[in-house]
């Protein structure tokens, strides 16, 4: 066997191992089942890292941990670029540039970045914040699963109504903002004296949380609060429906996909390799 067909085998190896769209069987490749456990347990290390008591009993273990993982994803993302290939839309040296500039693989390099600083850095507020972007990684997950890119599919087709949605809100939010300032402004200007002021007020009102660390006073104030209550609800259940739309639109994609085998005879044949000789 020449070293050409070594080097394409195992970049479809790494293709389907990797991809999970490629892998023949029900569920996660081994290889993805590894990822997302590390992913999942380099998240863990992060949170137990950020407790000052429990990051003094071990520093050089938090940081060695730490190292692995970033060995573990940047070998992942070397060879997600190298099998990238496999894919016709990243084929060529152009193309594998394409795929390291998609959004998954952009996040992927994100993954590794801030270990490399992390290890070296000293600065506080700059390990809180890289602390907070190692924590995105979780993110990465969304990869692994079918059902999670039939969402984001299916969300994507509705960004246009979701878009509405969210203007819509945006006008309600700086009408009942400005309105409350009209009417509230002399008697609470703390709270009520210029519209950005106000517009705290009418986030927790629009939002339904409701603080109440800060509300109206006055007759008309309070007749203006109750009105944005109530648009609020609409205004909740607007965007709650198309997603739910969206959820049942990718479920049922989900379900139309062909089943793929559980035990196919050989793994190979089912790629259309030849079997290893």
């Amino acid at each position: 066997m020449t070293s050409e067909r070594r080097v394409a085998r195992l970049k479809r190896r790494l293709y389907r191992h990797l991809a999970p769209a490629a892998w023949p069987r029900e569920g996660l490749s081994p290889a993805n089942q590894f990822l997302c456990a590390t992913i999942v347990l380099s998240a863990i290390v992060v949170i137990f890292e950020s407790e000052p008591t429990i990051y003094a009993l071990s520093p050089a273990g938090f940081r060695l941990a730490e190292l692995a993982f970033c060995a573990v994803f940047l070998t992942e993302y070397v060879a997600r670029v190298f099998a990238a290939g496999e894919d016709p839309r990243y084929a060529g040296v152009f193309g594998r540039i394409r795929y390291m500039l998609t959004p998954m693989a952009i996040l992927d390099l994100l993954a590794i970045a801030p270990s490399l600083i992390v290890l070296w850095g000293q600065d506080a507020m700059l390990l809180r914040i890289l602390r907070l972007v190692r924590i995105l990684r979780l993110a990465r997950l969304g990869r692994f699963s079918l059902a999670m890119q039939a969402l984001v599919e299916a969300i994507g087709a509705r960004r246009y109504e979701l878009g509405l949605s969210a203007a819509m809100s945006g006008i309600v939010l700086i009408f009942s903002a400005t309105v409350m300032h009209a009417v509230e402004g002399a008697d609470q200007p703390e709270a009520f004296g210029s519209i950005p002021r106000a517009l705290w007020w009418a986030v927790a009102t629009l939002t339904t949380v409701g603080y109440g660390d800060v509300y109206p006073v006055t007759a008309a104030g309070r007749i203006c609060g109750a009105l944005s209550a109530i648009a609020a609800i609409g205004l909740i259940a607007m965007p709650t429906g198309i997603v739910a739309a969206a959820f049942s639109d990718a479920f049922a994609k989900q379900r139309q996909r062909p089943k793929r085998p559980k035990h196919p005879k050989h793994q190979d044949a089912v790629d259309g390799m030849p079997p290893p000789e």
